[in-house]
């Protein structure tokens, strides 16, 4: 090969680690961004719907509800499934089915879009070792090539050349390591995010079973109810206890 080849790949390498590195780096920044929005939202949602009086009330606050926030998203679908269901006068078995099966749709597009962009960042993780490791074999070759032309194998010429040589892979593993714990970081939050919407799904099921899957009003379907009646005793504080 080459000492033009040789040395124009072991650049390449480096070209390609920084692009790696920006790319992470900025998936990085704006998960977290995102992540900080949804918790803030969902912590806001999570004190209002705790203090619902009941079950539509509780529908009448999704309605308004921050679109930041997954489970204003998911209570949202909820009570859009019941409202639907209640205007068809389904009967309480179907209403459940069309009420899980909306929350399991709703949790399902909260979880990829908690996780859009990992696959960016396993992938970086992933192949910048061996980006670096390819740039430093063809740095030594390009050093040996040099050290052949000047017939001598003496430390001072050996060693700066293989020196530089393995800059490519100390840049490689500096860009896998942030990509490799950013990466698990978000993997842990999405689904640890998407168990707290089962739960809070769950508890949502629970609150309308009580109620037979019914609101006090008779909505149009798609929406939730304008007025409610005060349940008995139950509570949407009752959902997160």
């Amino acid at each position: 090969m080459s000492e033009f080849a040789s040395t124009f790949i072991a650049h390449a390498a480096l070209w390609i680690l920084l692009a790696f590195s920006i790319a992470s780096w900025a998936l990085i920044v704006l998960k977290a961004l995102q992540a900080m929005r949804t918790g803030r939202a969902d912590r806001r949602f999570e004190r209002s719907f705790q203090r619902a009086a009941d079950l539509d009330a509780a529908a009448r606050l999704s309605e308004g509800a921050e679109t930041d926030s997954s489970r204003a998203q998911v209570a949202a679908a909820f009570f859009g499934a019941l409202a639907h269901a209640a205007h068809g006068h389904e009967p309480s078995p179907t209403c459940k089915n069309l009420c899980e099966r909306a929350l399991a749709q709703r949790i399902r597009k909260a979880r990829r879009a908690s996780e859009q962009g990992l696959a960016v960042l396993a992938s970086i993780g992933s192949t910048a070792p061996f980006v670096g490791l390819f740039g430093t074999v063809f740095g030594i070759i390009h050093a040996l090539s040099a050290i052949s032309h000047r017939a001598s194998a003496s430390i001072d010429v050996v060693a700066g050349p293989i020196g530089e040589a393995l800059v490519a892979t100390g840049v490689g593993i500096a860009v896998a390591v942030p990509a490799v714990l950013a990466y698990n970081f978000f993997v842990r939050r999405s689904k640890t995010l998407s168990a707290d919407l089962d739960d809070f799904a769950n508890d949502l099921l629970a609150l309308a079973e009580k109620r037979d899957f019914k609101l006090r009003t008779e909505p149009r379907p798609g929406t939730v109810p304008a007025s409610a009646t005060p349940l008995r005793k139950e509570t949407a504080r009752e959902a997160l206890a």
